[in-house]
């Protein structure tokens, strides 16, 4: 298959998976469908919850469609550096490099969701009334199971709570991707380095979405679901497919066991993101409420194009065009200047030693096309 071959494959794949959350949400009688039910029909049927588009006819579908096709197009996911390591263009030693510089995004990324779950607490200004409260934790609770996946923990009685030693060697995604770099070669001393300036703004930005109060909870929601889960399958995929023609052509020999990190991300990712876009909808009322998703997916999927494009410099030597200079599709623009403020002030909260060329880094323009 090609590259694109690939995105589509996981894209009309996502689109059947979901549908089958539709089909249990909106069929009168199904567990799913009555609990949300019930907790509109105490509420009372004028209410914002009632109004959500999980009760609209059509509504989730709609939506997800939407949505779905506004994420999956952009860009990013067809980013050079994909296809380029998809094919086997890369040697040992750019393995390596990537390798190592990734892995400070991978080492970040779960914690953007504690941080979302944080938005969902019993001070929040959420709009619906006597229902807050269990909104709120039904919302944390679907984020919960991401952290449980991506730590590698899950839920037990007290009888059987896990050892210390158990819980410290948790197989979380860290762990997975260590057990990855070992495999390539690269001892535990070295496998923790500086992050690469186009890197550290990809974690800052997830972070400041996530948690930052000047996002709402919504755009929060949305960064740490459609916006980092969606197109996760199919660029690991792509990954993946091209460390085994590497692996083949080299004679290396790695196993499915080496390469868990990626296909963990593959099976994991897809039930992630059906269950933070069901999550997400209770929270959505009307197409102001799209346009705030699209536009916080949008500062997501930005960063992680100047991400790549840092990763593409570091790895093969060679510099991109940015979304400035590609012709980004007027649908990415970011609506607003949030971010020019809050993510210099995050970069200087930044530790020295912590990301490479700092001084230069603290200068440079945000990653972002505006409207």
């Amino acid at each position: 298959m090609s590259a694109e071959e690939v995105l589509d494959r996981f894209k009309r794949s996502q689109a059947e998976d979901f549908r089958v959350v539709i089909k249990d949400l909106e069929q009168p009688g199904t567990p799913l469908r009555r609990f949300f039910e019930d907790m509109r029909d105490a509420a009372g049927t004028d209410t914002p919850f009632a109004r959500s588009m999980i009760f609209q006819p059509g509504g989730l579908g709609g939506l997800f469609d939407d949505l779905h096709d506004h994420v999956m197009a952009h860009p990013v996911w067809r980013h050079p550096f994909f296809v380029r390591v998809f094919e086997g263009r890369f040697d040992a030693a750019q393995l390596r490099t990537f390798a190592l510089n990734y892995f400070n995004q991978v080492k970040n990324t779960r914690q953007c969701v504690t941080l979302a779950i944080a938005r969902f607490h019993g001070l929040a200004d959420l709009p619906y009334g006597p229902l807050a409260q269990p909104v709120s934790e039904v919302t944390q609770v679907v984020l919960a199971q991401l952290v449980a996946d991506e730590y590698g923990v899950g839920t037990s009685g007290l009888d059987e709570y896990p050892s210390l030693d158990a819980l410290f060697r948790s197989t979380t995604h860290m762990a997975l991707y260590r057990r990855m770099l070992d495999a390539i070669g690269v001892p535990l001393i070295e496998q923790d380095v500086p992050l690469l300036p186009e890197v550290a703004d990809n974690v800052l930005i997830q972070r400041l979405v996530a948690g930052d109060a000047a996002f709402t909870p919504l755009e929060a929601l949305a960064s740490v679901g459609l916006g980092m889960e969606w197109g996760v399958p199919e660029f690991f995929s792509l990954i993946l497919g091209g460390i085994i023609r590497w692996a083949d052509r080299e004679a290396v020999p790695l196993t499915a066991h080496d390469l868990e990190i990626f296909i963990a991300h593959v099976k994991y990712d897809v039930l992630h993101a059906v269950s933070v876009m069901a999550a997400t909808t209770l929270h959505m009322s009307g197409p102001q409420d799209v346009s705030r998703v699209k536009n916080a997916v949008n500062m997501l999927m930005s960063g992680r194009y100047g991400m790549m494009n840092g990763l593409y410099r570091e790895v093969f030597g060679e510099t991109l065009p940015g979304l400035r200079e590609i012709g980004l599709d007027p649908r990415y623009a970011v609506l607003d200047h949030r971010m020019t403020e809050r993510l210099p002030a995050a970069r200087a909260e930044a530790a020295p030693g912590t990301v490479r060329d700092r001084e230069a880094w603290l200068g440079m323009p945000v990653p972002f096309v505006f409207a």
